[in-house]
């Protein structure tokens, strides 16, 4: 995590110009904070199968937090959530105006490409897990499940629509993230589907469970905004706190099995981030 903290602050996005903010807005929410799931889960599977690579792989993890970190800033817009703080911090619209908000958050996004481009890494390499980040987190994937999200509030879904909803917006990122750590790794086709399903119910579960700490956690418990779920289509709204719950233990005890059946070195490498996650709703 430090080695990875280090080299995020150490290669901010710089921009210099007479435009007074907007530099420090590129970096202000990276600088945040947050828990780095996406780029530790993306580090833990180089470090353990191709230590040598670990620093070739720092862009690329990078390149995942600048981009996770586009999605939030948009996420907290006037137009989508209207939120006030983020990471314990006064939301980036907040601080300085909604146009340099949505035009920071558009920097990350390309700027995340630009990253990975950069990375010393093979080209092949590289096109590949390009595709991964803009299939997983574009039109296709978590750009999807927002506007699904947003067009739909005030209007209930069922189960399996909620269902999508989520795997779109917050799974396929958390499931890119761990195929790319294993393409940079060279693992093969096989695991590389097994990680990336197992990254999808993963990802469904960190939402149930964001969805329960909205409920039962304060703003400053959190570190952001909660009970604002209350016109969305969140687990909660659907099933109740006692059954999310339910739902919740159900699926961290299903990864936990299949966690269990991957290699040594697979558990060596993901056992404290996972450990971490799977009953963080309890």
């Amino acid at each position: 995590m430090q080695r990875f903290e280090t080299y995020l602050n150490e290669n901010l996005p710089k921009a210099a110009s007479f435009h007074p903010v907007y530099e420090a807005a590129l970096g202000d929410m990276l600088k945040a904070g947050g828990k780095r799931f996406r780029p530790m889960l993306l580090l833990s599977i180089v470090d353990v199968y191709e230590p040598m690579l670990y620093n070739s792989a720092l862009p690329v993890a990078l390149a995942l937090e600048m981009f996770h970190t586009y999605s939030l800033i948009h996420d907290d817009l006037p137009a989508m959530d209207d939120a006030d703080l983020r990471r314990g911090h006064k939301t980036l619209h907040k601080r300085y105006d909604e146009v340099t908000a949505i035009l920071a958050a558009d920097a990350l996004n390309t700027d995340a490409f630009l990253c990975i481009s950069k990375a010393p890494l093979r080209e092949d390499i590289k096109i590949k897990l390009v595709m991964l980040l803009a299939q997983n987190g574009g039109g296709q994937g978590m750009v999807l499940g927002q506007a699904i999200d947003c067009y739909f509030e005030n209007k209930p879904l069922d189960i399996e629509q909620i269902k999508v909803l989520h795997t779109n917006k917050t799974a396929k990122l958390i499931a890119a993230s761990l195929q790319m750590g294993a393409v940079i790794a060279g693992l093969d086709a096989k695991m590389q589907k097994a990680l990336y399903d197992f990254g999808i119910d993963f990802g469904l579960l960190f939402q149930i469970q964001d969805d329960i700490i909205d409920e039962t956690q304060s703003e400053e418990e959190a570190g952001k905004p909660t009970g604002n779920d209350g016109d969305k289509n969140s687990f909660i709204n659907l099933l109740g706190l006692e059954k999310s719950i339910e739902e919740a233990d159900d699926l961290a005890k299903d990864l936990q099995r299949r966690f269990e059946t991957f290699d040594e070195k697979l558990q060596e490498a993901l056992r404290p981030l996972i450990t971490k996650y799977l009953y963080r709703h309890q």
